[in-house]
């Protein structure tokens, strides 16, 4: 390794903490045995892949490494419902796998939801899987932290989802911490500059396990102006992306998508907001809530035309109780996953619609927006918020890869609310962005790692010794 390379490997691939796999099975594509084998010699890793890449095989065999190494069962945590479908998953691929909601610990990989962590311990586990995980977002900061708190105390750790804060470099830092990288503060400090000079106040909010970029509107966090390409690099030494196969360099093959079609619907509201003639834009949070509760029926009257009487697969997302139950009174045959359902009914709603029982699913997005695969829905209907990341995940539901028919999303919005949609508009763009951003550098760490044997990484030239 000459002083060049030591360089580079010093800030831009990190430490490998991981070891040489120890079974790489053929079910695998050739991109996902690449990123495999990075996680498992990295040790602590993340895996940013696009729906419908396989994430589910490569978080199995990366476990059923982890438990050929140490010995040990592996934890795998998933969202609701998505257990099953994982389940599945490792039974398809012949890999050792249990579900367990009561603490109780397997052999090989044991699969629980999020909400059951607080039931096992961290010492029965030599590794820990986390999918979908960045749905840790829309838990409490309490809950988020101990998770965080829970991963730190084992030593093999893979973090697995689609994307990781799609429209907020900032949240990079959640994984980051959970990966025992930098922490949330000090990636703040290190990469970003704060406008108003509030980074102690930032710090009070981190130290109660709350975000302060997502609580105070006032906190502008932006990266310094020598800092980007020092960030992506960063990030790069604990993750790896890639939106297509081409991203790392194979055939795209079969994982081409079909188009998405999306189509905007204004309804008219049959009332004003208070105190107006006619129908303004709501200004500000406040406003726009009013004007969601105000046009309810209007709007689940336009979602129920749309869906009609159509014999097909249809997701309907919504946001408010009371757009929920009216949706399902208005659409013939329709099935409603509420907040209230207890998981177990989660569940058996969630896996009759990805049966094909259920033609009609109404749910919220931070319920059922993670994780499942319904490639055999090609029709989705949507109220916008402005969360970018439940619209993209709930869109990739459907329109990821193994779909075969274009996808058809209709948005159903009021004039009030149209400054929620440019906003969505804004946020995908800006997604898109820092995706792009990341694959690019990650292409350059790829160049480096294949470069340095990994038996080698951790030497230091010898004048230095």
């Amino acid at each position: 390794m000459n002083y060049s390379d030591f360089i580079d490997h010093k800030t831009q691939l990190g430490s490998m903490d991981g070891f040489d796999p120890l079974w790489m099975p053929d079910f695998l594509f050739p991109f996902q045995e690449t990123l495999v084998d990075w996680a498992l010699r990295k040790g602590r890793g993340a895996l940013f892949e696009d729906c419908g890449l396989g994430k589910s095989p490569q978080e199995l065999v990366w476990g059923e490494n982890v438990v050929r190494k140490t010995n040990k069962p592996v934890l795998l945590l998933t969202p609701i419902a998505v257990g099953a479908q994982m389940l599945g998953e490792a039974a398809k691929f012949d890999i050792e796998a249990h579900r367990s909601r009561d603490g109780k610990v397997y052999s090989g990989i044991n699969i629980t939801n999020y909400e059951k962590l607080h039931l096992f311990n961290p010492q029965d586990f030599g590794g820990v899987i986390t999918d979908e995980s960045s749905i840790l977002k829309s838990f409490c900061g309490q809950y988020k932290s101990e998770i965080t708190e829970f991963m730190r105390k084992i030593a093999y750790r893979l973090l697995g989802t689609a994307t990781a804060a799609p429209n907020d470099y900032i949240e990079l830092g959640t994984s980051s911490e959970a990966l025992g990288e930098l922490g949330y503060m000090d990636m703040l400090s290190r990469f970003f500059k704060n406008d108003q000079n509030n980074t102690i106040k930032a710090l009070a909010y981190h130290n109660r396990g709350q975000n302060f970029a997502q609580i105070d509107e006032s906190a502008k966090w932006r990266l310094k102006g020598h800092a980007e390409v020092p960030f992506w690099r960063w990030v790069c030494s604990w993750a790896r992306a890639c939106r297509k196969p081409s991203d790392l360099g194979f055939n795209d093959g079969a994982f081409v998508l079909p188009p998405l079609v999306e189509r905007d619907y204004l309804v008219e509201a049959s009332t004003n907001a208070p105190g107006m003639l006619f129908a303004l834009p709501a200004v500000g949070l406040k406003e726009q809530r009013e004007e969601r509760r105000r046009t309810i029926k209007e709007r689940c009257t336009k979602v129920a035309e749309l869906v009609g009487d159509q014999n097909e697969a249809t997701l309907i997302w919504c946001h408010l109780n009371e757009e929920g139950d009216l949706l399902e009174r208005l659409i013939p045959g329709a099935v409603q996953v509420s907040g209230k359902d207890s998981d177990d009914a989660k569940e058996e709603k969630f896996l009759a619609f990805s049966s094909g029982q259920a033609k009609k699913l109404i749910t919220k997005p931070k319920i059922g927006a993670w994780g499942m695969n319904w490639q055999h829905c090609a029709h989705q209907t949507f109220f916008p918020s402005h969360s970018f990341e439940q619209y993209y995940q709930g869109v990739r539901r459907s329109w990821r890869f193994g779909q075969t028919r274009p996808v058809r999303i209709d948005i159903v919005t009021t004039e009030g609310e149209k400054s929620v949609l440019k906003n969505l508009q804004r946020k995908a763009q800006a997604a898109d962005k820092m995706f792009s951003k990341l694959v690019e550098h990650m292409r350059d760490a790829e160049k480096i790692a294949r470069s340095v044997p990994f038996t080698k990484r951790e030497q230091i030239p010898a004048w230095l010794a």
